[in-house]
C-alpha cells in the first residue's frame, strides 16, 4: 500500500561526497523498516538535494505529509532560523503539504544514552589496550 507520509533525513552537507555514506546507510536502514514509506535525505548547503526539492518532488508524488529528522546534534541557528523559513517556503509552494519537524538528534534522551553507552565503550578499550602501541 503506497503511504501518503514520507520521512526526510535532514544534513547539513559537505564538499566531500563520502561525508554522507552514513546518512545514506541509515536511509537505506529505514527504508528497509517502513517499505511503504518514502525517506529520502535532503540537504541544507553544498549537497543535493535540497529540501525544498525534496519537498516539491515529495508533493509531486501525492505526498500530503512530511516528517523531517534533522540529523543534526544541537539547535544552532541552521535549526532555529533557517529550518523553519525554508519549511515555510517549500509549503507555500506546495499547498498541499504538511511538514512536522522533530528535534535535533541531540536532544533525543534514547540518542543521548546511546551516545553515552557508546563513550564508555570506548573509553573502557582504551583502558584496556596494549599500553605497548599509542594506536591501539
Amino acid at each position: 500500500m503506497a503511504s501518503d507520509t514520507a520521512l526526510v533525513l535532514f544534513a547539513h552537507g559537505s564538499r566531500d561526497p563520502e561525508w554522507a555514506r552514513p546518512f545514506e546507510a541509515l536511509r537505506a536502514r529505514l527504508e528497509r523498516r517502513l517499505p511503504d514509506t518514502p525517506v529520502v535525505l535532503a540537504f541544507l548547503e553544498q549537497m543535493q538535494p535540497g529540501l525544498p526539492e525534496v519537498i516539491g518532488t515529495l508533493a509531486d508524488q501525492s505526498i500530503e505529509r512530511v516528517t523531517v529528522l534533522p540529523l543534526f546534534m544541537a539547535q544552532g541557528r541552521h535549526l532555529r532560523e533557517e529550518l523553519p523559513r525554508i519549511i515555510a517556503r517549500a509549503c507555500e509552494d506546495n499547498p498541499g503539504v504538511l511538514v512536522r519537524t522533530s528535534a535535533a538528534v541531540g536532544e533525543i534522551e534514547s540518542l543521548l544514552q546511546a551516545i553515552a553507552d557508546w563513550a564508555v565503550a570506548e573509553h573502557e578499550r582504551t583502558r584496556a589496550a596494549d599500553l605497548g602501541h599509542p594506536l591501539a
